[in-house]
């Protein structure tokens, strides 16, 4: 029993420690995690209408879009937090949003940009001036902040959120699929009607043996961290460590990478002699597998701004390839605004998956620009809507009306190519 007497003694007890030793500790508040559901059972199994594998740029997007359509949501990330690049990576600089003085991308991902930025009192770019530099018009968020802001969007719109797991295996079923998946004292089984591949690297489709498209040479990727000074989230860059041959294939890889960049981040540490301030958990990857889908975004396709049919969002940002040689954007010309298909993110001969982020259906070039955040939310939050009204009309993506797809988009604050 914690008596008042108790209370009092263990507070002396600790100031006079602390006083003896020289010490300070910041305040304590306390919480009680409610356990959920099923907690202590090793092994477990549900049934849903959407699984979204991976919490990335695309993958929380499209499990909030699927949720609040109406679909019973299980979101599924193998690290701690959402946001993928944003937020485990730190390029909390996510962009663009806007092209030739217009929002163009908006929705669900914008809406979780903005408000992180208002609470944190940072400040928004002005998208009707056209930026002399096309980063200019891309936007400081606090990460940390943008995490724990997800992961309550995720909860009002009903998403089941699991992390520490992963598929190990996944099996056509009568009426969808069974994905077996496990984390540390957790084996799940997952029966559900519809799959979005939010991986980065196309894993799940990778798992279920369809084509992927990769080169051998990959762009390297980034180890962010902060030397000397302190990093202000919200309010600017920070350092970034090229880790060449970087690669996001396996956990035997992503190791090799993170090894490597703490590596060199404590040698060049020792070398300055300054004081590290912040260091990013891992290495962000720019390049990974990419479906072979229904269509391939050509570079062609991207430079000219081609309005593909069935067009589900805009992307917009630079051809943007990093190689050892650095890095020489390539500007898009004025007015030029590229689409995402539909089909692009339809894996060529599947039914009931479908893929959002940067393992669209692209080739290499269309692919360094459709990469970045705010074109991975725009996808995530198409295929979220796909997935939602497939599960409805007990189809597939590719069969739902191009025009649900698109109402149900703007109902959420979409922008629809052609919209603008």
């Amino acid at each position: 029993m914690n008596t008042p007497e108790k209370h009092s003694r263990r507070n002396f007890l600790q100031h006079s420690l602390l006083g003896t030793l020289g010490l300070s500790i910041a305040s304590t508040a306390e919480v009680t995690a409610q356990p959920a559901a099923q907690s202590a059972d090793p092994e477990i199994t549900q049934e849903i209408d959407v699984l979204v594998v991976g919490g990335g740029t695309a993958g929380h997007i499209a499990a909030i879009q699927a949720a609040r359509a109406g679909a019973k949501t299980l979101l599924i990330e193998r690290g701690a937090q959402l946001g993928g690049t944003m937020t485990t990576g730190g390029v909390a600089y996510p962009g663009l949003f806007d092209a030739w003085g217009k929002q163009v991308i908006a929705g669900i991902g914008w809406e979780l940009v903005k408000e992180s930025v208002e609470l944190d009192s940072g400040s928004l770019p002005d998208f009707s001036k056209v930026p002399q530099r096309h980063f200019h018009n891309q936007v400081f968020i606090n990460q940390f902040l943008y995490a724990i802001l997800a992961e309550e969007k995720c909860e009002k719109a009903g998403v089941q959120i699991a992390y520490y797991e992963f598929p190990q295996a996944v099996t056509k079923t009568e009426h969808g699929w069974q994905v077996d998946c496990i984390g540390f004292g957790t084996k799940r089984r997952v029966l559900c009607k519809q799959l979005i591949d939010c991986t980065g690297g196309a894993e799940v489709v990778g798992l279920l043996g369809l084509p992927r498209l990769r080169e051998d040479e990959r762009q390297p990727g980034s180890f962010l961290y902060m030397m000397g000074k302190a990093h202000e989230p919200g309010r600017n860059q920070i350092h970034r460590l090229y880790v060449h041959g970087a690669d996001s294939t396996n956990s035997r890889t992503v190791t090799a990478a993170n090894l490597t960049g703490r590596k060199s981040i404590l040698a060049e540490l020792r070398k300055k002699g300054q004081r590290l301030m912040h260091l990013q958990p891992e290495t962000g990857f720019r390049e990974s597998y990419r479906i072979q889908g229904e269509t391939l975004i050509t570079v062609n396709d991207y430079r000219t701004g081609k309005k593909f049919d069935d067009a589900i969002c805009y992307a917009f940002y630079p051809i943007d390839l990093h190689t050892k040689n650095g890095i020489k954007p390539e500007p898009l010309k004025p007015g030029i605004i590229p689409t995402v298909p539909l089909r692009a993110l339809i894996p060529k001969g599947s039914r009931n998956i479908i893929v959002a982020g940067r393992s669209v259906s692209s080739d290499r070039l269309a692919n360094s620009g459709l990469r970045v955040q705010s074109s991975c939310m725009g996808m995530g939050q198409a295929a979220g809507a796909a997935a939602a009204l497939a599960v409805k009309s007990n189809t597939t993506p590719l069969e739902v009306p191009l025009k649900e797809i698109h109402d149900l988009l703007r109902t959420h604050g979409a922008i629809i190519p052609g919209d603008v």
